[in-house]
């Protein structure tokens, strides 16, 4: 009996720390920040894979995506209106043309209510609506 009454003490104190440990984690400041991914492989060649960028606001302002060989796939854009929420995705392809891009409404939330895309010229193409559902347990 003793040793179970141990063996959950042991089990408790270790959880509690575990959970002061994650509350006392650093968090990574995303102001200006520059997040590189790279990619090796068996030979020990290091190929990048993706860059993010973020402005001094915390918000994201551009991804690229690689391939393989080091050579761009796709870019994306976004831009952020006064609210601090995004307003425009530009989409570009791999020689930096622009494929589409896309505007959102908001719903009284501050959540995306709904994305319009449309393709180089202006012209809408498609429409997406978020739906928030909140299930009760």
């Amino acid at each position: 009996m003793k040793r179970i009454i141990t063996i959950l003490t042991i089990l408790f104190v270790a959880g509690f720390a575990a959970q002061a440990q994650d509350a006392a984690s650093p968090r990574i400041n995303k102001k200006n920040l520059v997040v590189k991914e790279w990619n090796t492989n068996a030979k020990g060649n290091r190929v990048i894979d993706h860059i993010t960028t973020f402005n001094a606001d915390g918000h994201k302002i551009e991804e690229i995506e690689y391939d393989a060989f080091g050579k761009q796939r796709w870019r994306k854009r976004f831009e952020w209106g006064e609210n601090g929420r995004q307003s425009r995705e530009l989409v570009y392809d791999e020689r930096n043309k622009l494929v589409n891009f896309k505007k959102f409404d908001y719903n009284e939330f501050g959540k995306k209510k709904v994305q319009y895309t449309y393709d180089p010229k202006g012209r809408l193409t498609a429409t997406k609506v978020y739906e928030y559902i909140t299930q009760e347990e």
